[in-house]
């Protein structure tokens, strides 16, 4: 017998490695651990630059946090971040599944939203 089961995910951005896994699968360059001056002043931790921003954001692992200034959308779209946390949170429920032997099935819905399908008890 198949349960099915509809989560929704806050997510807090802690996991390095999905953090990057995130960039790679959106083409982004590799996000790099440093301090980046925003425009109302400095904060560090992994930055991602995203297409079309002016300053980076900067990922605060340890408070599960993104730090960012675009200035209401002046200088870098909402969407390319809201793009990222999405993909961000497909990759670190991909890895956290894949972790504990669930295969993990992924499916782009025409809204642009995504769709994760996981079995439990089955690698791939």
């Amino acid at each position: 017998m198949s349960v099915s089961h509809i989560v929704t995910i806050q997510t807090e951005v802690r996991d390095p490695e999905a953090v990057a896994a995130a960039c790679r699968r959106l083409g982004l360059p590799e996000p790099v651990r440093g301090t980046a001056e925003l425009f109302s002043g400095e904060a560090a931790g992994l930055l991602v630059r995203l297409p079309g921003w002016r300053y980076p954001a900067v990922v605060d692992a340890a408070a599960g946090r993104i730090l960012y200034d675009n200035y209401g959308g002046a200088w870098g779209e909402r969407a390319q971040l809201d793009r990222f946390m999405q993909r961000y949170a497909v990759e670190k429920a991909r890895i956290e599944a894949r972790k504990r032997g669930h295969a993990v099935v992924e499916h782009a819905l025409a809204d642009g939203s995504i769709r994760l399908t996981i079995e439990v008890g089955g690698a791939s």
